[in-house]
């Protein structure tokens, strides 16, 4: 009796934490936890640096993927709006982040930059990506906010 209900309950976790975004950054860095408020800032461009001062290396999705829907929710912009406020970003020197079509190259990206950081479906997440927490919690835990 145990076994099938187990059983019947795989289908939902594996779909809780396939569907929820994770923010993975280079299995370098030393973060573990960001809150969203931070992490808000870290992919606006307004905090450049992680604490020991690594520059943070912004990688993002291209439009269509979920990722980077879920990145506009968390910027609370549209797409009109993302693309005008990084071309204004840029033209005072700020480094625009990194689209990447996919997400092959989002894993090797994230392992070959120390400071990188990006957000990727739990799903797609592959090593050396290393998930971090954010507002205390990982991906397909109650209250985790990028879903």
């Amino acid at each position: 009796m145990l076994v099938p209900l187990l059983a019947s309950l795989i289908p939902a976790l594996a779909s809780a934490q396939s569907n929820d975004i994770a923010v993975v950054v280079n299995q370098n860095n030393l973060v573990i936890n960001v809150s969203a408020a931070e992490l808000r800032k870290i992919f606006a461009g307004e905090r450049s640096s992680w604490p020991g001062g690594t520059s943070i290396k912004l990688l993002t999705r291209g439009r269509g993927a979920r990722e980077h829907d879920c990145l506009l929710g968390l910027l609370h912009m549209t797409e009109t709006e993302y693309e005008h406020y990084w071309k204004e970003r840029s033209g005072v020197g700020t480094e625009a982040p990194v689209t990447l079509p996919s997400n092959g190259m989002q894993k090797e990206a994230v392992q070959a930059f120390r400071g990188a950081i990006a957000l990727v479906q739990m799903r797609d997440v592959r090593s050396p990506m290393r998930v971090i927490k954010v507002e205390g919690r990982f991906p397909n835990q109650d209250g985790y906010p990028l879903r």
